[in-house]
């Protein structure tokens, strides 16, 4: 989960909000590119930090609430500060003490797609009920909005459909209505803003017309927009379907950086997600 979230994010950061052109000549899902901004090729960005927070913090505490999440993403940023936050946040980030003064000092009101980015390790949690509850505290600390927290909602559903009740992707848009009653699109086409709906919409949209994770990475960045978010989500989702054949490419997973907190070590944090959260069929 946490490698195939960690591609995406890194393919698509050197995509995000890039011309067309680059998109056009590029966007082969062969190989990373850097982005013009400063992140280097092969380096993921929040989404996966933000994606290791909740999923370190799940291996410890089975109810998390919104102080605990927000503890979580001061933990991962301090010991590991890279790019990719918007640059307000970073830098809140880097000045707050720890959780709670991340709590007092931020403005939670977004509508924008950082709560959902975050949200598919969410979908390890077994009970729908305590899954819901906690992706309302996690996106209640930087995405405290209808949109923010619904974004997360749906997000942790899908990705608890796949791994414990071995839904279709096909069946997603289904089961997310029957729990929330939003209906996700499957005809998403244009770029994608950094909008927790228009996120959904376009990721549902991409799963949905492939079941190949190469074809499915380049479809998130032809979007064009925030395409490493897209991307990240997507290509979590997609690691939890055995409809996806995984495609994709050595030069992607070699190519992904292999620092502290790189290829190897999100491969020994998926192990111990895969051994702590057995999955359990049915309805949960």
């Amino acid at each position: 989960m946490l490698i195939e979230i960690a591609i995406g994010d890194a393919y698509g950061a050197g995509f995000e909000f890039a011309p067309r052109a680059k998109i056009d000549r590029h966007n082969d899902g062969a190989g990373y590119v850097g982005h013009e901004l400063g992140i280097p090729a092969g380096r993921y960005t929040d989404d996966t930090q933000m994606s290791i927070a909740i999923a370190e913090l799940l291996l410890r505490d089975a109810l998390p609430d919104a102080l605990a999440c927000a503890n979580a993403f001061v933990e991962v940023y301090r010991r590991d500060p890279r790019a990719g936050y918007s640059k307000g946040f970073g830098q809140l980030l880097g000045e707050v003490a720890d959780g709670a003064d991340l709590l007092r000092r931020i403005h939670p009101g977004s509508v924008r797609n950082g709560a959902a980015m975050r949200s598919v390790p969410l979908g390890l949690i077994a009970d729908r009920r305590v899954l819901r509850r906690v992706a309302r505290e996690q996106a209640a600390v930087t995405h405290d909005s209808p949109e923010g927290r619904l974004s997360s909602e749906v997000v942790a559903l899908m990705s608890h459909a796949l791994i414990h009740r071995a839904a279709t992707i096909d069946q997603l848009a289904a089961l997310v209505a029957a729990e929330t009653g939003f209906a996700l699109r499957v005809d998403w086409s244009a770029e994608v803003a950094v909008d927790a709906i228009e996120t959904l919409h376009a990721v549902h949209t991409a799963l949905a017309r492939h079941r190949s994770m190469r074809e499915l990475l380049r479809a998130c960045v032809a979007f064009g927009g925030d395409t490493d978010s897209v991307a990240a989500i997507a290509l979590g989702l997609a690691s939890l379907s055995p409809e996806f054949s995984d495609d994709l490419p050595p030069s992607l997973r070699g190519g992904l950086e292999n620092g502290p907190y790189g290829h190897d070590w999100l491969l020994a944090l998926d192990a111990r997600l895969v051994a702590r959260f057995a999955p359990t069929r049915g309805d949960a």
